[in-house]
């Protein structure tokens, strides 16, 4: 289980990565937005110090799943409102981006409240 809450964070941080990258305007021209820049930059480094922590105590796997896809989750849903009203960028891959992340940081957060307490291992 551990494994795979790993691969979740790891997945999810390189899609903030590469967002962050679009809207900084190194990736791809045209679809620069610096305050999306900064979210995602930040949230790209919580996941990857949750992946660290798995490491460094592999004990606290599932929390450290929960809590840094809890975070990731809650700030993307600000950026939904925030395409809602109108004020972030609005455009296709935005949107889509916006809604694929969502699906993945659940489907993460369940896979990850489902792992056992104290231990993301399975028991023998």
């Amino acid at each position: 289980m551990a494994q795979t809450i790993r691969m979740f964070l790891l997945f999810e941080a390189a899609t903030f990565v590469a967002a962050s990258l679009v809207h900084s305007g190194l990736l791809i021209a045209g679809f620069e937005h610096h305050h999306a820049h900064l979210h995602e930059s930040v949230i790209a480094i919580v996941l990857l110090a949750a992946l660290a922590s798995t490491w460094i105590r592999p004990g606290s796997t599932r929390g450290a799943g929960l809590a840094a896809q809890a975070f990731a989750l809650l700030v993307t849903m600000i950026g939904v409102f925030t395409i809602f009203i109108g004020v972030g960028p609005r455009t296709a891959p935005d949107i889509a981006y916006h809604v694929a992340i969502v699906a993945v940081l659940i489907w993460g957060l369940v896979v990850a409240k489902r792992a056992p307490t104290g231990d993301a291992r399975p028991h023998a």
